[in-house]
This record gives structure tokens, sequence and C-alpha cells, in this order.
């Protein structure tokens, strides 16, 4: 699979700051972003809108076949995702959803029909793919692919900090617990495991801020002359 356009994949487990580096990486590029582990959120979020059983295999391929959704951004510049015309970026976002996306992303059927829908971002003037298949299945012939990481404990703790002002009852031991069994889901799913691609540049971001995780792939883009030395 090939693109006529430059693809920024950024892979990695949940937590590690994919979203962020993504979402500043396209923004300083003026370059489209696909988060495409919101599709994933949304066809679970879909499901449960409409009573699906959660093992209802069958039933959630039909919905990532027909889902209606959006991305963009909120009058001050916030996410913005909607679902049928609904805000549901605040519902998109929650543990129960993260969790919803991980069990649907296991099932051959919902990943091959979402496919063609995430490939068809790649438009001029480029794209940065944010997931956990990017560079392996989805743009394996990308031109810069970076897999991102950090310790368990510090993206519990980055998730903690996001939710703690939302949800009193948040506890950061239920949280590493949570990613711990999403991280082995993940990792042991017969279709699409979470691995960095044999090309993907693995960048640890414990003790980086999103800023110089954004810096470091700029050099890398620059490097490999994705873009010029004229850019800011």
């Amino acid at each position: 699979m090939t693109t006529a356009v430059p693809v920024v994949t950024v892979d990695g487990p949940s937590g590690a700051g994919k979203g962020t580096v993504s979402r500043l990486l396209a923004g300083r590029l003026g370059w489209h972003l696909l988060d495409s582990g919101a599709l994933y959120r949304l066809v679970a979020l879909a499901g449960r809108g409409s009573g699906l059983d959660p093992d209802d295999r069958a039933g959630h391929t039909l919905i990532a076949r027909t889902l209606q959704c959006q991305f963009g951004a909120g009058p001050d510049g916030s996410e913005l995702i909607l679902l049928n015309s609904l805000d549901v970026t605040a519902e998109v976002r929650t543990e129960e959803s993260g969790a919803g996306a991980s069990r649907v992303a296991a099932w051959a059927e919902v990943r091959e029909t979402l496919l063609d829908r995430q490939r068809a971002y790649a438009r001029s003037p480029g794209l940065v793919a944010d997931g956990r298949d990017m560079g392996t299945v989805v743009f394996p012939t990308a031109p810069l692919k970076i897999f991102l990481v950090a310790t368990a404990s510090e993206r519990a703790r980055r998730r903690y900090n996001q939710l703690k002002g939302k949800d009193s009852g948040v506890s950061l031991a239920a949280l590493s617990r949570e990613i711990a069994a999403r991280d082995r889901q993940d990792a042991s799913r017969a279709v699409s495991p979470l691995v960095p691609a044999e090309d993907a540049v693995i960048v640890d971001s414990t003790s980086l801020s999103a800023a110089e995780v954004v810096e470091l792939v700029w050099r890398l883009g620059r490097q490999r002359e994705l873009w010029g030395a004229g850019r800011a």
C-alpha cells in the first residue's frame, strides 16, 4: 500500500502521548490528522448506544461500515468529535469507551471495515496518523514511523491528572490496573497486535514533555526531507 502524500505514523500504547503529540505536529505542519483510536471508540460507543451486546461482532461491524462521524475543533480550538451530528467528545474519551475500543479493535471484521476509511485520510499536503497499527498495517510504507512509549506508572499518572478534575471517584490504582489489562489485550490480540514496525523509531516519552517529543519528531522529519528547514 502506497500513498501519494507524506505520512507520519505515531503508534503506541494508551497514555504514551500519541494524541497530543500528533495534534501538535499536524497543527505545526498544517497537515491532516487521523485519530484512529477515536474511530474504534466511536464504534464501541455507538454499539452501546444502540443496545448491542458487547460481544456482537456482526452488529459492531455494521456500525463500523455505516459510522457517521466528524473530527474538528470547537469555538475555543478544543477537540470536537461528532457522532451523527451530536457532540460526543467527552463520552469518547472515557475509560469505558477506551476499554470498548480495545475490545472491538481485536475483531478482524471491524478492523478490515475501518481500513479503507483510515487510508482515505491520506490527503495533500500530508497526514499525521495516530493509532496502534498505523505503521504496521494501515500505512506500512510511511516514510516516518514513530512508536511512542512510556512506563505504565507514568501513563496511569497522566490519565489520572486528566480525569481527577472531571471524576472525583477516579483512582490511580484502578487506572494502573486498567492500563495494564489493556496493554495485555492489545499486545496479544491475533489481529494487528500492538507492536512497533520494524523500521519505527521508538521514542520513550516518560521523562519528556509533548513539546519535546514533537521537536524530536520534527528533527527526524527534516532529516528525511519530509519538510524543509523553512518551516517554523
